[in-house]
C-alpha cells in the first residue's frame, strides 16, 4: 500500500514540476561535498598538484520508487606548469522518468600568494537530457506532458568558480550551470518548458584546526541557491584521528540528518560513506540515502605539498 502511494505521490510531484514554475533544486546534492568539490567548482581543478581522480554514487531515499540517483566521475590535475590546471567532470542524474548526462572540461588558473592560492576556473560541455514521459500513467488522461517521450536533448553548458585555499581551508563561490536550458522543444509544450535549467549557485567553505597532537576538527558549509526556490544550506562537522580517519555529522535545512566517514588506506586511495536520514515527509517512504566515494591520487606530491590532503 505505502509503494502504491508513493508511486502516485511521484506522479503528481512530477506533474507539478513540469506543468508549474520550479520551486526546488535542480542539481544533485552530495554529502560528501567537502571531498568531490570539482563537481561543484572548476577553480578547484589541479588544488592536489597532482593528478586527483574521485568516484562517487549516490543513492537518494532508497526504496522510493522513481528515486533520485547520482554518480560522477571526476579527474584534474596541472599541466604545463604549476598555475594552469584541467580537469574533467562526468555526471549521471536520475528521478523518476528522466535521466540527464553532463560532460564538462574544467579549466583553472591560480595565482600563489604566499602559502595560499587565488583561484579562477571556467567549466564548458555539454548537457544530455532524456526523459520516458510516455511510459508514466498520469491521474489526468491527456495530459500533453506525458504523450510523448525526450530522447537525446543535447544543450551546451557553461559556468565558472572563484576558490581561495590553502593547506588548512577553503572558500568558494561557483554556477557549474550558467546557461538556462529548457527541457522540451515541442511548441505544443512551451508552457511546461518555461521553467527548464536554471543557474544554481554554490558558496562552499571550510577550515581545519588542531585539537590536539593526533586529532582535527574541520567545519564545513554548503550555501545553495537558485532562482523560485528558498536558499538553502548543509553544514558539517568533521574530525580526524590520527591523518588516517574522517568521522563526522551534516545537517541539510528542514531536509536531513546524517553522518559520514572517510578512510586513508594510504596516503592516495581514500574510501568515503556517507549516509543522510530524511527529515521531511519522504521519510515515510524511503530508508534514508546513502553514498559511497572512492578517490585516488597518482604521481608524486609537490615538494612542501602535505599528504593526504584535508580536502
Amino acid at each position: 500500500m505505502k509503494m502504491r502511494t508513493a508511486k502516485r505521490w511521484m506522479g503528481s510531484a512530477l506533474g507539478m514540476l513540469l506543468g508549474t514554475a520550479l520551486l526546488a533544486q535542480q542539481d544533485p546534492q552530495f554529502t560528501q561535498y567537502m571531498f568531490n568539490l570539482l563537481a561543484l567548482n572548476p577553480a578547484y581543478a589541479g588544488s592536489a598538484d597532482r593528478l586527483s581522480l574521485k568516484a562517487l554514487t549516490r543513492h537518494q531515499w532508497v526504496g522510493f520508487e522513481g528515486a533520485p540517483t547520482t554518480q560522477t566521475l571526476t579527474a584534474h590535475g596541472p599541466v604545463f606548469n604549476e598555475s594552469f590546471a584541467l580537469g574533467g567532470t562526468i555526471m549521471r542524474d536520475a528521478y523518476g522518468p528522466v535521466t540527464q548526462y553532463g560532460f564538462m572540461l574544467d579549466a583553472a588558473y591560480r595565482m600563489f600568494l604566499g602559502k595560499s592560492t587565488l583561484a579562477f576556473g571556467l567549466k564548458g560541455g555539454l548537457n544530455l537530457f532524456q526523459g520516458k514521459f510516455a511510459e508514466l500513467h498520469p491521474q489526468t488522461p491527456g495530459d500533453q506532458v506525458f504523450q510523448a517521450n525526450v530522447n537525446t536533448k543535447l544543450d551546451p553548458q557553461f559556468g565558472f568558480g572563484i576558490m581561495w585555499y590553502s593547506e588548512r581551508h577553503y572558500l568558494g563561490l561557483s554556477t557549474p550551470k550558467l546557461l538556462r536550458t529548457e527541457f522540451f522543444q515541442t511548441d505544443s509544450l512551451a508552457f511546461v518548458s518555461q521553467p527548464g535549467q536554471r543557474p544554481h549557485w554554490f558558496l562552499s567553505g571550510g577550515y581545519v584546526f588542531d585539537i590536539g597532537l593526533y586529532h582535527k576538527f574541520k567545519p564545513t558549509f554548503l550555501v545553495k541557491a537558485v532562482q523560485g526556490a528558498p536558499v538553502s544550506f548543509d553544514l558539517s562537522a568533521n574530525f580526524l584521528f590520527f591523518e588516517k580517519f574522517w568521522l563526522g555529522a551534516m545537517y541539510r535545512h528542514t531536509d536531513a540528518v546524517g553522518a559520514l566517514a572517510q578512510y586513508h588506506i594510504t596516503n592516495d586511495l581514500t574510501v568515503g560513506y556517507a549516509y543522510d536520514f530524511t527529515l521531511s515527509p519522504l521519510r515515510n517512504y524511503s530508508g534514508g540515502s546513502h553514498e559511497i566515494m572512492l578517490g585516488l591520487n597518482l604521481g608524486k606530491p609537490v615538494k612542501g605539498v602535505r599528504s593526504p590532503r584535508y580536502f
